[in-house]
């Protein structure tokens, strides 16, 4: 799966905040991920994040 810096991705199940949405800090054998509901950031294992990807979403995708 391409994951780049800044992407967005939706996950599938919800962060205790409620937000679905992490913001990609850095790639790697590993992810940091910052919460864009409260801004707690992660280390998850890439095997383990690409699991429980639902949709990745682009920054030069968005479209006006």
């Amino acid at each position: 799966m391409d994951i780049r810096l800044n992407d967005i991705l939706v996950m599938k199940k919800a962060h205790p905040c409620g937000e679905k949405q992490w913001k990609v800090l850095r790639t790697g054998a590993d992810f940091r991920l910052k919460c864009l509901g409260c801004g707690h950031e992660v280390m998850v294992a890439r095997f383990k994040a690409e699991k429980n990807i639902r949709q990745v979403i682009r920054e030069n995708d968005v479209t006006t």
